[in-house]
């Protein structure tokens, strides 16, 4: 019963947290006994504790497990279409361009956590996971990772001009409109404010 529900709800190599998984008739107990049984008997495989995957048919045990940037993502940033966190600070500002620094630990700020702010490995990579001061949506979260690198841009960029085009180019693709600032900024401190008109994001808000 478990496995068919699975393989109908996720695809070969995509991460299963068994605290997603609720199946009517079927406690937690019950849940993890038959999680062990399907893994024991190579129809599933274990990634960390809690977390599992279907393996894709390969010559390899285990093969096609899931990489460590999409364990993050499914954990922290989005799943199932519920976005809970995004990437951010050096992480963030070298996606866009703004720098051509390549980070050593990955970036994320995210409700799914309580502390405010962990290392957290997973596989052989470091992530820098902060708890996110207002709760993330799907409908802020881009507005919110706008603010949160504004917030200390000077760290990030290597051009002033370039980083006024390439932010400019995120606000008119996001669709980031006045009002959407005007909702937020007031949570942040007053460089936000500063940097958000020296790079002259005021004149391309919808």
């Amino acid at each position: 019963m478990l496995y068919d529900f699975l393989l109908q709800h996720y695809v070969a190599g995509e991460p299963i947290f068994i605290s997603d998984i609720e199946i009517r008739g079927i406690s937690d107990v019950n849940l993890r006994q038959q999680f062990k049984l399907l893994t024991d008997s190579k129809k599933l495989a274990r990634y960390e504790y809690g977390i599992y995957y279907i393996p894709k048919k390969t010559r390899l045990n285990g093969g096609g497990a899931p990489s460590a940037d999409t364990v993050a993502f499914y954990k922290y940033i989005s799943r199932r279409d519920h976005v809970t966190g995004y990437y951010s600070g050096h992480t963030f500002a070298n996606q866009l361009g703004l720098s051509t620094q390549v980070p050593r630990k990955v970036e994320i700020v995210s409700n799914n956590i309580a502390a405010k702010k962990r290392e957290i490995s997973i596989g052989r990579q470091t992530y820098i996971v902060r708890k996110a001061g207002i709760t993330v949506t799907k409908e802020n979260y881009r507005i919110l990772q706008l603010l949160d690198l504004l917030k200390n841009l000077d760290q990030y960029i290597d051009n002033k001009d370039e980083a006024s085009n390439r932010l400019t180019e995120y606000v008119k693709h996001c669709n980031i409109r006045r009002m959407d600032i005007d909702r937020y900024i007031s949570g942040y401190p007053d460089t936000t404010y500063r940097y958000f008109y020296e790079m002259r994001l005021e004149y391309v808000l919808a």
